[in-house]
């Protein structure tokens, strides 16, 4: 056979499976919500801005509307917009999109031991063991709100102590919002100046800029291919590895030093499981998914509360008349002379409010983690198939003009009555909705 045989043969095939193809699509989408024609292979990848993703899903929820159909390279996924549609998936029918969709740019690293990206019922078990651990820890031992109180004398002592001079908060918010997490994992905060609290901080703030960038989303829609092609993304498994060697440092200690009867931290909350589950087979805690679970508190508990403090710090500045109206607020109610506490909330309205305004507004979080339908549904007038992806658009919510009249506007009276009184908007979800949505990041 001649090479112009080959050829043609080669090209009847790539056709052939070019309208194979355009047919598994056709009958896909018809039953599925509305949404641009994708391509075989590709989806929709070239009709997505990957540097800038959430723009291009606002965009196709004004042309298609709060529910469509959008194609993650081969496979077909629904994304979900605005207050009511989001209620109506992830509250009103939770159990249907209540299971986890695969996060490969995370799971393809973290693996399958972990809380926040696993489904099953060992991942369930894990889940509601650390939210009652963080809840509840300490059994009569410092609260959270008590270290909170300390890491931020000690934040004010590293401010002081620049005496004045211009100075990035990236670091320094980072720093002390992951010492509160680490504390209560770990046992203890770090100085500032330690080499494994500045290698925490840069491995999450580095993993977070490439989940976020382009390589992250083209990773998240072909890992199998990505694996083998050069670029940032081949660098989040070293920064993984730098949290999980400090990580198994501290489990190391814990282990030689534990009481059972006197827990000082999660790790020791969770050897302890370990132990009383030993006789059990197929328990959900055993030494493997310990730094995995870890590794999803951390970076939960340090990037997006760093990032709203940092962004919360430079709308202040910009809207200093609001800053003000908090300002005269803090002096009312807690003054000058003492630390606030959580029992001072209610008697500070505006602060609350603002606070609200800027978990809003600054929208840290645009895209909830992937969610996947774990049965058959009928959603809203469309048949959509068990394991189909489902992405909520959290923007959408954030900015639904049917529950804030000038969402583009920094407005703490979103979230105030007539009478100054602090008011819930149902349209909120900086940490996504429904049960079980600790970790979004």
């Amino acid at each position: 056979m001649d090479w112009s045989s080959t050829l043609l043969l080669l090209f009847i095939f790539f056709i052939v499976c070019i309208i194979l193809n355009y047919i598994k699509i056709f009958k896909e989408k018809a039953t599925l919500p509305p949404g641009p024609m994708p391509v075989p292979f590709l989806g929709n990848l070239l009709q997505l801005n990957t540097n800038d993703i959430v723009s291009t899903l606002m965009k196709l929820k004004d042309k298609y509307g709060p529910v469509f159909t959008l194609y993650f390279g081969p496979k077909p996924g629904i994304v979900i917009c605005g207050y009511r549609a989001m209620k109506e998936a992830l509250i009103d029918q939770n159990e249907v999109f209540g299971d986890r969709g695969e996060y490969p740019v995370f799971l393809n690293f973290v693996g399958d031991h972990d809380i926040a990206f696993t489904n099953g019922e060992k991942a369930k078990i894990r889940r509601r063991f650390a939210i009652l651990t963080l809840r509840n820890f300490g059994m009569g031992k410092r609260s959270i709100e008590e270290r909170i109180l300390e890491e931020a004398h000690f934040l004010i002592k590293e401010f002081k102590e620049t005496k004045g001079s211009p100075v990035s908060l990236t670091s320094y918010l980072a720093h002390s919002v992951s010492n509160v997490i680490c504390s209560i994992v770990y046992g203890n905060r770090f100085d500032y100046n330690d080499k494994r609290l500045k290698a925490i901080t840069d491995s999450i703030f580095n993993n977070f800029s490439i989940m976020s960038s382009m390589w992250g989303t083209i990773y998240n829609m072909y890992p199998d291919i990505m694996e083998y092609v050069p670029g940032p993304h081949k660098k989040m498994k070293k920064y993984f590895q730098d949290i999980y060697d400090i990580t198994e440092d501290f489990i190391k200690h814990h282990e030689k030093t534990l009481d059972p009867k006197n827990p000082r931290d999660y790790i020791d909350c969770f050897l302890i499981k370990i132990k009383e589950e030993m006789d059990n087979p197929d328990s959900a805690f055993y030494i493997k998914s310990l730094p995995r679970t870890i590794q999803n508190l951390i970076f939960g508990g340090t990037e997006t509360v760093s990032t709203t403090l940092r962004y919360g710090i430079l709308i202040l500045m910009k809207y200093p008349e609001i800053a003000e109206k908090i300002q005269e607020e803090i002096d009312n109610v807690v003054g000058r002379d003492r630390s606030p506490s959580i029992a001072d909330r209610n008697q500070m309205p505006y602060t609350e409010a603002t606070i609200y305004e800027i978990m809003r507004f600054c929208d840290v979080i645009p895209l909830s983690l992937p969610r996947k339908l774990s049965q058959n549904t009928v959603f809203r007038g469309f048949s959509i198939p068990k394991g189909t992806y489902v992405t909520p658009l959290l923007t959408s919510v954030h900015y639904d003009r049917n529950y804030y009249a000038e969402p583009n506007k920094f407005n703490p009276n979103n979230f105030l009555d007539d009478k100054g009184s602090f008011k819930k908007n149902d349209a909120h979800m900086p940490f996504a909705a429904g049960k079980d949505k600790l970790f979004v990041f």
